[in-house]
């Protein structure tokens, strides 16, 4: 019985997958694990990686025995906004704070979609803000300035 792969996508996505989890457990493996009562630095990187395996497994078995299409030309348009989007938030934050940061990030982040649209963009922007600092900083209390330095914080 031969194997050939029936879904590029499957197949290439498995192999990502699977790598984030090799990258994510090897860098784990220098730091205590704790218990799940009191997790040390390595608990959650290799959970993450743990799952991540366990999802690019999956996915890698489906790419041999589901059919579907081929992989399509790289969206370099839409990677390079995202990636552009995580740097700005990891610059803003400080200056600008957790509301900044956020509302910048999605705001630019959405620019990568081709169905664009700015209400749309900024509905979500404010509503994933109102989510990050109910989540973050009042419900897990994380030091996070809501606002940063440039509003006088």
């Amino acid at each position: 019985m031969r194997l050939s792969i029936r879904h590029p996508k499957d197949f290439w996505s498995g192999l990502i997958f699977l790598a984030l989890a090799i990258a994510f457990g090897w860098i784990a493996q220098g730091y205590p694990m704790g218990r799940a009562i009191k997790m040390g630095p390595g608990y959650f990187p290799t959970v993450l990686a743990a799952i991540l395996g366990l999802i690019g497994l999956i996915t890698l078995v489906r790419s041999f025995v589901l059919e579907g299409e081929g992989v399509g030309q790289w969206a370099w348009r839409g990677g390079a906004v995202v990636l552009a989007a995580m740097l700005l938030f990891g610059l803003l934050l400080r200056g600008g704070g957790l509301a900044v940061s956020v509302l910048v990030v999605v705001f630019a982040g959405a620019f990568a979609s081709i169905r664009f649209r700015a209400p749309v963009a900024a509905a979500a922007a404010v509503v994933m803000t109102v989510f990050c600092i109910a989540v973050f900083v009042w419900g897990l209390g994380l030091p996070i300035p809501i606002f940063g330095r440039w509003f006088g914080n």
